[in-house]
């Protein structure tokens, strides 16, 4: 069984006081540290790339799964295996000629390879990736258009997941994107096992008590499969 895994997303947290703002996640219970890194083109937002990996990586010994929503995902695997990224999920939609390639590259630099989707893309394009000879480790079903923080879950998108856990019992599942105490559960009964949330852990007055429920919903979904 995938284990659960709780990151909550550092765009929506203080990047004035990156390190400190990580410090107090782990100190609340979460797993992994979710970093979004745009370039300004495959989405229109920019954000943080390898310099800001590396300054964090100097505070942490944290897991830090990067969500790679990049043009050209292999200009990156370099600098931030170098930085100290500990995860490089890359987008379908822009590896679909040279992912084993990619792969590859991302494991011999250290880093867990990850795969991940958007709303639009049909689920059947990651199946390859998943059962490849070297494959990807997590699969990253967007649950709502990559790009900016605070949008509303997409339920439509568990049907993806469903299918991915009935397909792979054991593989890592995260979902991203408008995840919170109200939308967990659909999200938790559907498969999947690690968790982003950004505005729904920031923005509370208890983010501890957020990670927590994540979690418990997680792990209450597998006791009952």
């Amino acid at each position: 069984m995938a284990a659960a895994k709780i990151a909550p997303s550092m765009l929506s947290s203080d990047f004035a006081n990156l390190a400190t703002e990580a410090e107090r996640m782990l100190r609340l219970g979460a797993d992994w540290l979710h970093m979004d890194i745009m370039d300004g083109h495959f989405v229109p937002n920019l954000t943080i790339g390898a310099p800001v990996i590396q300054s964090l990586r100097k505070h942490t010994k944290a897991y830090l799964d990067c969500h790679l929503m990049v043009t050209n995902p292999s200009d990156y695997v370099e600098p931030l295996g170098k930085a100290g990224a500990s995860g490089f999920t890359f987008h379908i939609e822009v590896t679909r000629d040279n992912w084993q390639e990619l792969i590859q590259s991302i494991k011999s630099k250290g880093m867990r390879p990850g795969v991940s989707l958007r709303p639009g893309t049909p689920v059947e394009e990651v199946f390859p990736l998943v059962e490849a000879e070297n494959p990807v480790e997590l699969v990253l079903v967007m649950t709502v258009e990559p790009g900016f923080g605070g949008q509303k879950f997409m339920p439509e998108m568990m049907d993806k997941v469903r299918t991915l856990r009935n397909k792979y019992p054991s593989l890592d599942i995260e979902v991203d994107g408008g995840l919170g105490p109200s939308t967990i559960d659909v999200a938790a009964s559907a498969g999947a096992n690690c968790i982003v949330a950004g505005s729904s852990i920031f923005g509370a007055a208890d983010p501890g008590e957020v990670i927590s429920v994540l979690r418990k919903s997680v792990e209450g979904s597998q006791n009952k499969n």
